[in-house]
């Protein structure tokens, strides 16, 4: 994507607080002093066969950029792919769950947009509103922050198996839950304990997410692969062939900026690099604050919150993991 975009004219502006240098998962633009806009989009084909749920999914995932950098959404905007030959029917329920998980952050369906094509896709343009001085971005981790992971890994390779009809219901919902949860009570729990930098983890899995924030950051982070959180059958999967396209090219592309400790399996890699759909918030806070940030995101109910590394003083590397 970089290269993509090199050929682009950079954009400078005093109200523009944050652009695409940094690879935030977000923009913001001050409006007015003391308030600023969040603005990001998303859409993709859907991943699991349920319409109803894609939809929610799509949206929770769109909604995701915004909770990242510490802002409230306020409106959104339906982003619709659609053939002709498929039932209306089938677009209604996609709406109706991108709806109901809008509905559930607050923010207002003001419209949208729909074209044809020959594969569904759905997602939202979304905008949201944060202070103008108090937004978090992926470029302001320090060393000795420790790093906060609230959800569990794993969607890619799960919804994968869903797809190769390997996979029991029963397994496959407790992704479709993890994916169809807001990180709006991550976020909100986060913003008192005044994080210096956050990231959703989403397509470039917790790997890729993460070394952005350590590229932006001018750090190194060090992520401790057995502490993070993975949904049950994960591996099980991994070993029957269930890995995602987009997880594979993670992981080429991490052997270019991650040292791995080789006791870190090939299994393990495939996970930590495995591409997430509404995934989690990887949150850099001050090594003092990071055990009460989790106590208080597990006793919100976010029990997959934990410390999965740290940030250190720039090395050879942007990730190491042990």
């Amino acid at each position: 994507m970089e290269q993509v975009l090199a050929g682009l004219p950079q954009v400078k502006h005093p109200d523009l607080l944050v652009g695409i240098d940094t690879n935030d998962d977000a923009a913001v633009y001050r409006i007015t002093d003391g308030l600023a806009l969040v603005q990001s989009v998303d859409f993709f084909p859907p991943i699991v066969d349920d319409p109803y749920e894609f939809g929610m999914i799509a949206a929770a995932n769109a909604l995701s950029d915004i909770y990242a950098m510490g802002g409230t959404p306020i409106t959104a905007l339906n982003l619709v792919a659609f053939p002709e030959n498929l039932d209306r029917s089938i677009l209604s329920d996609i709406l109706h769950g991108g709806s109901d998980k809008i509905r559930e952050s607050g923010a207002l369906l003001v419209g949208g947009h729909t074209i044809k094509d020959e594969e569904p896709k759905y997602g939202l343009a979304v905008t949201g509103v944060v202070d103008d001085q108090s937004y978090i971005t992926n470029a302001g981790g320090l060393p000795n922050d420790r790093l906060v992971l609230t959800k569990p890994i794993g969607t890619g390779i799960i919804t994968t198996a869903a797809k190769q009809q390997i996979i029991h219901r029963q397994e496959l919902e407790t992704a479709i839950s993890v994916m169809t949860t807001l990180n709006n009570t991550a976020a909100k729990i986060m913003l008192p304990f005044n994080p210096n930098a956050c990231t959703d983890i989403s397509g470039y899995g917790l790997i890729g997410h993460a070394a952005e924030m350590a590229k932006a950051s001018n750090v190194t982070i060090r992520i401790d692969s057995t502490m993070v959180p993975v949904i049950d059958g994960a591996y099980e999967f991994i070993d029957r062939g269930s890995i995602p396209s987009g997880t594979e090219n993670n992981r080429i592309a991490s052997m270019g900026y991650t040292a791995w400790a080789v006791n870190v399996t090939p299994s393990q890699q495939t996970l930590l690099c495995d591409a997430q759909t509404s995934g989690g918030l990887l949150i850099s806070v001050k090594p003092t604050l990071a055990e009460q940030l989790v106590a208080a995101l597990v006793s919100s109910g976010l029990t997959d919150a934990v410390l999965v590394g740290e940030l250190t003083e720039r090395s050879h590397h942007l990730i190491e993991v042990y």
